[in-house]
């Protein structure tokens, strides 16, 4: 038996397909054999292809506009004749304290990041409820939707519903449409630099993820082959955390190394307050 993931004959959507993560994931999608649309507002400064040359398509669309999203998603079903895979990556937000933001911002950080991929996903589901293979939406999710998000309150907010959505929508639409969250940490891209500084900035940043590094798109993309493959065809509503591990509990720094000891027991004759104590530090 082999587990090759072979997404032939299939029509993939990528939003914010063009740059980042999202050019990962296209790519990913590509070389597993799919035919890969990425949607954005910008056409992408050089065609996103996979190693072997094949290229994605590209359709203008913002993702915040529900009247241009049915109008993108019907010229890809008359164009394509199908759809089987949408990832929903289009979102980001700017570092801004909750003190320096205004209601409407937040608001907009919301509506890119949760709203956008509600309003994506319907357009995507009319396209493959006439099918009757279905088809499979992934949502890209964040860290920052699991745990306090200083900084950028608002999209972590946001990456939170976006979960909890995905798990609706996998109750909802099953057994046609399988809908999954990919809970992405930090990725490495063309604009890192900007959020972690230059090459020494990036290193110690990698650091404090337990892998020692931070993640490449297409790495990220791979995931989302698997999910989007017959592979994963029982995984629905699911979170995935892709984030090398997650963030190393800074009490651990703060806490030093534990005093060593003159005597060493083991764990079935140690004595349980010994083994409480060394949960505690």
């Amino acid at each position: 038996m082999t587990l090759g993931i072979d997404l032939a004959g299939r029509v993939a959507v990528v939003t914010g397909g063009t740059r980042g993560v999202g050019a990962g994931i296209a790519r990913a999608l590509l070389a597993a054999g799919a035919e890969v649309v990425a949607c954005a507002r910008r056409p992408p400064e050089r065609p996103v292809a996979a190693a072997d040359g094949c290229a994605a398509a590209f359709e203008p669309v913002d993702v915040r506009d529900p009247d241009a999203v049915a109008a993108c998603f019907e010229r890809i079903r008359a164009r394509h004749g199908r759809l089987d895979i949408l990832v929903n990556n289009a979102g980001g937000t700017p570092y801004r304290l909750l003190d320096d933001s205004s209601p409407r911002q937040a608001a907009r950080v919301v509506e890119l990041n949760l709203v956008a991929p509600l309003t994506v996903s319907l357009a995507a589901r009319a396209v493959m409820a006439r099918q009757a293979t279905g088809g499979s939406i992934i949502m890209i999710g964040s860290v920052s939707g699991t745990r306090p998000s200083p900084g950028t309150a608002a999209y972590g907010a946001a990456k939170a519903g976006l979960e909890n959505l995905a798990r609706t929508m996998a109750v909802e639409w099953a057994p046609h449409i399988r809908v999954n969250t990919l809970v992405v940490g930090m990725v490495r891209t063309e604009l890192s630099h900007l959020h972690y500084g230059d090459g020494p900035g990036l290193a110690a940043v990698g650091r404090t993820v337990p892998l020692g590094r931070l993640a490449t798109p297409d790495e990220v993309g791979e995931v989302c082959a698997f999910l989007a493959s017959d592979r994963s065809a029982y995984v629905s509503g699911a979170s995935l955390a892709v984030h090398g591990g997650g963030e190393r509990p800074s009490f651990l720094e703060a806490a030093g190394p534990p005093p060593t000891t003159a005597t060493t027991t083991t764990a079935t004759t140690a004595p349980t307050a010994d083994l409480e104590g060394g949960h505690d530090r």
